[in-house]
């Protein structure tokens, strides 16, 4: 077992770009008036609003992408020049389950996959509410089936994803050991939002340095994907109740100032407890899914490179 609690220490305030602005906050920032502003937001706009994520991302320089269906799921594939396509990260992005798309996250995905050396699937799941739990785990997992067939090998997939998506990186593994199958050779999550009782320290500690999560906008996710009639300590939903004895290398990221800190601290200490190989790499002063800065930030540069030195290692 190996564990390495870290926080970067090139950068020691919020990453900021070549104008001074730190522009993931003020996207988040920008959001949150948005809703504060507009009770009545439907969910199309509330959708639409969030396909912006790419926006603090730069567009990463010999990469190509390629839509397609994968286990009846679609999404699009992250192709950067060279990379070994026998090596396949299986991301599913967040949004509380219920805003992010394939497109709001293929920059970062393609980051990542050039990184690494690897190519990406960035899946368009079933979305909440109109889709609740278990919808959003099982396209992870018919979607890992179908590369497993496809002759990609399952030591060879890698799930990934932020957020909620970071949820369902961790979830499509225990699915697929519940299943009897042989999962992913690792996990990574940025910044998992886990805790699907809403009752985590940090959500009270950083309520004031996070721009965007609040407990009122996860109480609305929550109840979207969960509808009232899943249990929130169900481990295939929150992750922090589930057993991680077997579990695969597990690296995971967190912001230092944003409310869900304590999702990322709860998880490793778990899977730790468990026998894991845990990593996990806190950014001193970032936002939620601060990876989202990649092409913009030495401190993600820096992340990227720990991150591809233990994918390979």
């Amino acid at each position: 077992m190996t564990t390495n609690i870290s926080e970067q220490s090139g950068v020691t305030c919020a990453d900021v770009d070549a104008e001074g602005r730190d522009v993931l906050r003020d996207l988040y920032a920008d959001w949150s008036q948005i809703m504060a502003a507009t009770p009545d937001l439907t969910m199309r706009l509330f959708r639409s609003m969030f396909d912006e994520w790419h926006q603090p991302t730069a567009e990463p320089e010999g990469v190509t992408y390629r839509e397609d269906t994968v286990g009846g799921v679609p999404g699009i594939w992250c192709l950067p020049l060279g990379a070994d396509t026998s090596k396949v990260l299986l991301y599913t992005h967040g949004g509380g389950f219920a805003v992010g798309s394939a497109s709001s996250h293929r920059k970062l995905a393609a980051h990542v996959a050039k990184a690494l050396g690897s190519v990406s699937f960035v899946l368009d799941y079933r979305r909440a509410p109109e889709f609740q739990h278990p919808a959003q785990v099982e396209d992870g997992v018919a979607a890992f089936d179908a590369l497993v067939s496809s002759g990609i090998a399952s030591r060879d997939i890698t799930t990934i994803g932020d957020s909620a998506g970071g949820n369902l990186a961790i979830t499509i593994a225990l699915a697929l050991r519940e299943q009897g199958k042989q999962g992913p050779g690792g996990v990574i999550a940025f910044s998992p939002w886990l805790d699907m009782e809403n009752k985590g320290e940090t959500l009270a500690t950083n309520n004031d340095t996070d721009a965007l999560i609040t407990p009122e906008l996860l109480e609305g996710m929550i109840a979207g994907v969960l509808g009232g009639t899943v249990d929130p300590t169900t481990p295939l939903a929150n992750p922090l109740h589930a057993d991680f004895t077997g579990f695969p290398r597990l690296y995971v990221t967190a912001g230092s100032v944003e409310s869900l800190l304590d999702n990322a601290t709860r998880v490793e200490e778990r899977a730790r407890a468990a026998g894991v190989d845990v990593t996990l790499s806190i950014g001193e002063g970032q936002q939620h899914v601060y990876p989202f800065l990649a092409g913009r930030s030495a401190l993600v540069a820096e992340e990227l490179e720990k991150l591809a030195a233990w994918y390979r290692a």
